[in-house]
């Protein structure tokens, strides 16, 4: 282990290989939920933070022993061998904020591809410092986080009594009948914000309501089922951020 530590050629191939690996599942966990950023661009992010500080660190040999240590000495040169990681963390800021995008009903999608390739691109620093525990811990908490926490927080955010509904109806005056049906489920209306839809290319009225349940345990599927059977709804669909 500690000469896979020593800055050499075996050490390089197997940092950048780690940082691939690491990175490639991490992504092919996300292509298969069919996100933008898959497979290849964590692979691709994971190896470039990899390859910045091994670039650091193949500078900062050759300044202190290599072929340029002459010409430090005469020139007084000093050089930090960690600019290059925080440029990397620094740069992968607009590529994560690129990701992160404003969806239909002003729902905000791509912040969990955006945080994954912040952590991927830290992942591939740490990969390419030889900080080989770091990586295989790190690995381990970014897969548990995607995998398991993620659906049990999508499970949990639909047995909350907090709840946007996004409705569909005929016309502008059929709010005051969901609104009905809502207040007769004994829910409390935060907010309603009205759109529109197009539904065969025609312009409908439509809704996001921001509802608080009853303290009953009314389910989410049983309040879009009240709202689903009034005649004047087209359609109905929980909004989950």
């Amino acid at each position: 282990m500690e000469y896979l530590r020593e800055f050499n050629m075996v050490s390089v191939i197997v940092r950048l290989l780690l940082a691939m690996t690491a990175g490639g599942i991490i992504g092919y966990g996300r292509s298969k939920r069919r996100k933008t950023a898959g497979l290849v661009i964590y692979m691709m992010v994971s190896v470039g933070a990899a390859m910045a500080l091994l670039l650091s660190l193949y500078q900062f040999a050759m300044l202190k022993e290599g072929a340029w240590a002459e010409v430090v000495a005469e020139i007084g040169m000093k050089y930090d061998a960690s600019r290059f990681a925080s440029q990397v963390i620094s740069g992968i800021g607009f590529l994560a904020a690129g990701s992160i995008i404003v969806a239909e009903h002003q729902q905000v999608e791509g912040l969990t591809t955006a945080t994954g390739l912040f952590a991927s691109a830290c992942m591939g620093i740490a990969a390419g410092a030889g900080y080989y525990e770091c990586v295989l811990i790190s690995f381990i908490l970014i897969r548990f986080a995607l995998n398991v926490m993620q659906p049990l927080e999508a499970l949990y955010k639909r047995r909350t009594r907090n709840i946007d509904l996004y409705v569909e109806f005929d016309s502008i005056e059929d709010v005051n009948k969901i609104t009905e049906v809502i207040n007769s489920c004994k829910a409390s209306i935060h907010e309603i914000e009205v759109e529109r839809s197009e539904r065969s290319g025609e312009l409908n009225p439509a809704a996001v309501f921001s509802l608080r349940l009853a303290k009953e345990k009314m389910s989410h599927s049983e309040m879009l089922a009240s709202l689903a059977e009034l005649d004047c709804v087209y359609s109905v669909e929980e909004l989950i951020a």
